[in-house]
């Protein structure tokens, strides 16, 4: 047995070189590799283009306080400024909406439900009536049309006593 570290590394290789067949490539070190595969590192270039022409489209944006707003390209007010030497300024300042300031008056709104309140207690005064009235009545026909009416207005009543009708049918004032 014959250990492999003795073998040379020689009598592998053939002595005369095989025709068609190229010499066995080189081995490179890594250190080697690392020189030659550096380049320069690649960086994003900004590369400016020209504003578009307006299309006489619409456009969802945002304002300056980053609430939504629309836009509208429109085309005869870019021919009109293409004259003027700052037309990018005089347009984003037209597009652009007025900010609030402190001397502008806080507006105030009020809701009236009095009509509604009104209207409810007119429908609960009518309930009682028309309860003492059953109560009164002796003739079997008045009281059964009496029921009948009683049960109407408490209809009316449970729809009509809730936050959501006194809110939708309230008055609104705004000053």
């Amino acid at each position: 047995m014959q250990l492999i570290s003795g073998i040379s590394s020689g009598a592998a290789q053939p002595s005369v070189p095989i025709a068609g067949v190229d010499e066995p490539k080189k081995i490179r070190r890594p250190e080697d590799e690392t020189l030659e595969r550096r380049q320069r590192p690649v960086m994003d270039e900004y590369v400016p283009e020209e504003k578009p022409e307006p299309s006489g489209h619409y456009r969802p944006g945002k304002d300056g306080d980053g609430n939504p707003k629309i836009y509208f390209d429109d085309p005869g007010r870019a021919e009109d400024a293409s004259n003027a030497p700052d037309a990018s300024d005089r347009n984003k300042g037209a597009e652009e909406p007025e900010k609030s300031g402190s001397d502008k008056k806080a507006k105030s709104c009020t809701c009236n439900t009095d009509k509604v309140d009104r209207e409810i207690e007119k429908l609960k005064k009518q309930k009682q009536e028309l309860e003492k009235q059953i109560n009164r009545e002796t003739d079997e026909t008045k009281v059964d049309a009496l029921k009948a009416k009683l049960a109407q207005v408490e209809r009316d009543l449970r729809q009509k006593d809730n936050d959501t009708y006194r809110r939708q049918h309230a008055t609104y004032t705004f000053s």
